[in-house]
């Protein structure tokens, strides 16, 4: 595989409804897509789920578009690589950047299985012809909206709830929705709002049945998390703290969780991630695919990882429809009555890239060749 351009975009794409979190409220997705071409005339897409500011993480839009145009890509760019899963390392003069780097290394990955003439999540390994979907809600106005949002997800039939927790915003919403819907799988996600002296907050959470509480504490810590992870009954589930399969085996020794989120974007790609996955399985570590508010490229990606074999809880892999009127890809993913996904079987990510759809959205739009 030899890359001859990289031709990156940024679409701004509008929100259904504003998502909000411990961090902020967004109503609008600033993404950058990048399409790799081959010495053939083949392509690949790839999805760069950073956010608009440096909040989930310290990259964001733009960021990644300087260091994706400046750095990544020349580094990329007419280097013979044997598969896609030898891209990242050719990054990897480059500090830190992950979310930059997965732009890239998906898009080749996606280049690979088109070139192979399979579905991306074959050429990934994946064994799964189905895979399970959850739902992510962020904080609302009102808990009444909540419950609303959550009886709409319910009954669309997907197989796990999960809402965004903040101080203020935490036990009375949780017992509430427990006392509304008191069968239903549900976990809670601080995106790191809490410190360790908030034990107490996390013990009576326990008589909730969570799922699991996601990253309650700082975003790069693993040492407080498994001090916490003693003192309460509910799953720990890392997030913003793991970023390798390294990271991984490092919280997984300390005890510092029971589940992991994998994100494609936080890790680096897919090499990363089926790393990470293995790390995970073999210590019998459940995980699952988050979520980045990503479109449909990144969501197809986002299928294609979750059907490795250590991928056993369900995901925020959901609808297209639930964050956009229209989406960047033909069919736009839906998710079945039982809240199931299937992956596609057309080659590479499995969706047709709809470029009208994105010629009318870019704002800004670069090739480096």
């Amino acid at each position: 595989m030899i890359i001859k351009s990289i031709e990156l975009r940024e679409i701004r794409l509008p929100l259904v409804h504003f998502f909000e979190t411990s961090f902020g409220r967004t109503t609008e997705r600033r993404i950058v897509l990048a399409r790799v071409t081959d010495a053939d005339g083949a392509e690949g897409w790839g999805e760069c789920v950073a956010g608009e500011g440096p909040f989930y993480s310290d990259e964001w839009t733009d960021t990644a578009w300087a260091t994706l145009s400046e750095f990544l890509a020349p580094m990329v760019l007419g280097k013979e690589v044997a598969k896609a899963a030898h891209v990242f390392a050719l990054m990897r003069p480059v500090r830190g950047h992950r979310m930059a780097k997965a732009t890239i290394e998906t898009a080749c990955w996606d280049l690979e299985a088109k070139r192979a003439g399979v579905p991306l999540w074959k050429q990934l390994g994946g064994t799964r012809p189905q895979i399970a979907c959850g739902v992510s809600i962020g904080i609302q106005d009102t808990p009444e909206m909540l419950i609303e949002k959550i009886r709409k997800e319910v009954d669309a039939g997907y197989q796990r709830i999960k809402i965004k927790i903040k101080p203020g915003w935490d036990l009375e919403i949780i017992e509430r929705v427990r006392k509304e819907f008191p069968d239903i799988r549900l976990m809670g996600d601080a995106n790191s709002a809490y410190k360790l002296s908030d034990v107490s907050l996390f013990q009576q959470l326990g008589r909730f049945n969570l799922m699991m509480l996601e990253q309650p504490l700082s975003h790069d810590d693993i040492f407080d998390h498994a001090a916490l992870q003693r003192q309460i009954n509910t799953p720990v589930c890392l997030d913003e703290s793991i970023r390798s399969a390294e990271d991984a085996a490092h919280a997984i020794a300390l005890g510092s969780c029971q589940i992991i989120n994998v994100k494609l974007g936080r890790v680096g790609g897919h090499l990363e991630a089926k790393r990470l996955e293995q790390v995970a399985r073999d210590n019998e570590i459940p995980v699952w695919c988050g979520g980045m508010l990503e479109a449909g490229i990144g969501r197809a990606h986002n299928i294609a990882m979750s059907t490795l074999a250590g991928f056993t809880l369900p995901g925020d892999v959901s609808a297209s429809a639930r964050y956009w009127e229209e989406d960047i890809i033909d069919p736009p993913v839906t998710v079945s009555a039982r809240g199931t996904i299937t992956p596609p079987h057309s080659p590479g990510i499995g969706f047709a890239v709809n470029l009208p759809r994105i010629e009318a959205l870019t704002v800004r739009k670069e090739t480096i060749k």
